[in-house]
């Protein structure tokens, strides 16, 4: 390969890297308004849980039209879309969904999980920060319990979403919880009837 190519290939690489720099630090730019602007760090939570809810309705749509995948046919699929996409978009590395509870769901009887942990060993929100004890309360990077709850609700799952761990706030992980609330059921098509 030619130095001209090779060359262009590192910066191809670099580029990727300052892309995830910029989003970490614009983030932190965020939270440092945020923090100006509220004083309580539940009222912050909730603005970023606002905003990313705002985010993953938008995103869930762009994800699946470029991906080209089929649509989620249950609730544990559409949990792993969202793993993909988070890692499509944020970078954000997480392990598969790890089933909490079972419950029967639907019409079917199907015995489903529905409430799921994802663990993020990797979250590049997380990465130059150091919480002060006056915001140990903050879910730092609670945008992405938003932006989750925002894109199953996008297709029609309505869920509960929250952090349970964050490395900023002394734990060993990174653990989001989705809780399944309702499939949301299509009216059109009891209307067309």
């Amino acid at each position: 390969m030619s130095k001209k190519f090779n060359n262009s290939f590192q910066y191809l690489q670099s580029v990727e890297n300052i892309n995830e720099d910029l989003l970490t630090l614009t983030y932190g730019a965020l939270i440092v308004r945020l923090i100006k602007d509220y004083e309580k760090p539940e009222e912050i939570n909730e603005q970023l849980d606002k905003m990313g809810y705002n985010i993953g309705i938008r995103l869930i749509d762009d994800y699946l039209a470029k991906s080209r995948n089929p649509p989620a046919e249950n609730f544990k699929e559409a949990v792993e879309v969202i793993c993909l996409a988070l890692d499509y978009y944020l970078k954000a590395k997480c392990n598969q969904p790890e089933p909490i509870q079972n419950k029967e769901i639907g019409n079917n009887n199907i015995s489903t999980p529905i409430e799921y942990n994802i663990v993020f060993f990797y979250n590049p929100l997380n990465n130059y920060v150091e919480l002060p004890e006056k915001y140990k309360g903050l879910w730092y990077s609670n945008i992405i319990c938003g932006a989750i709850r925002g894109a199953l609700e996008a297709i029609n799952i309505r869920v509960e979403c929250k952090f349970n761990k964050d490395v900023l706030r002394d734990h060993d992980k990174n653990e989001i919880r989705i809780k399944l609330i309702e499939i949301i059921e299509e009216k059109l098509a009891e209307e067309e009837q």
